[in-house]
């Protein structure tokens, strides 16, 4: 009986720290400055370049202004840093609805995260350079209107669509990482202490 309530403390303490330690990575979960210009989205799994005007920087389009079909051929096209896999953003769903993939507060759409949690309602962040307060071109058309692609608007957080052929601003994501994160130490510290405190209860219980 007394072991059975030792190992019953035991797994106790281990469902402790296991919370403990998934709290602390979702607490941390954030954007990380890989270098050369790429900025990593630990949560959503992509890299952006951290110029959001690239298109303009690189001399691609004068003031980075592309209708829909130049800023795909753009974002195909680049190679940035070694990867050629870079693409436009995407929306979840390619129906218009008000309140689900059109107005404020959009988070399922790359952008509009990127907007709402990553950077606040203001829409800027000393982590980017060149964001417009106008709007992206996304990659996905409107699934009602293929005249239409899905934009968002940095100045204000409006998500919606327009004309393919209007010239808006275009910012290239690609998936995935470009390194292997590394812990942060705070975090592996407590993990390792977690470990350390196991290890020793595992002793007690065999004595």
């Amino acid at each position: 009986m007394k072991g059975a309530n030792e190992m019953k403390k035991f797994s106790i303490v281990l469902s402790g720290i296991f919370l403990i330690f998934t709290v602390s990575g979702v607490a941390n979960a954030a954007l990380f400055d890989r270098g050369n210009g790429l900025i990593y989205d630990d949560v959503l799994d992509i890299t952006w370049l951290q110029d959001a005007n690239y298109a303009s920087t690189s001399d691609y389009a004068v003031d980075g202004l592309m209708s829909w079909s130049v800023a795909m051929d753009w974002a195909d096209q680049l190679v940035f840093e070694g990867f050629d896999d870079w693409r436009l953003p995407t929306t979840v769903d390619g129906t218009w609805a008000y309140g689900v993939t059109a107005g404020y507060n959009i988070t399922t759409s790359e952008m509009g995260y990127m907007y709402y949690e990553n950077l606040g309602t203001l829409g800027y962040n000393d982590i980017f350079i060149n964001l417009q307060p106008f709007f992206y071109r996304s990659g996905t058309v409107n699934a009602q209107d293929e005249t239409m692609s899905w934009i968002f608007d940095f100045g204000s957080g409006y998500q919606t669509t327009y004309k393919i052929d209007t010239e808006l601003y275009a910012w290239a994501v690609r998936d995935g990482d470009v390194s292997a994160p590394v812990p942060e130490p705070a975090t592996m510290l407590l993990f390792g202490s977690g470990l350390l405190g196991l290890a020793g209860f595992r002793k007690k219980i065999r004595k």
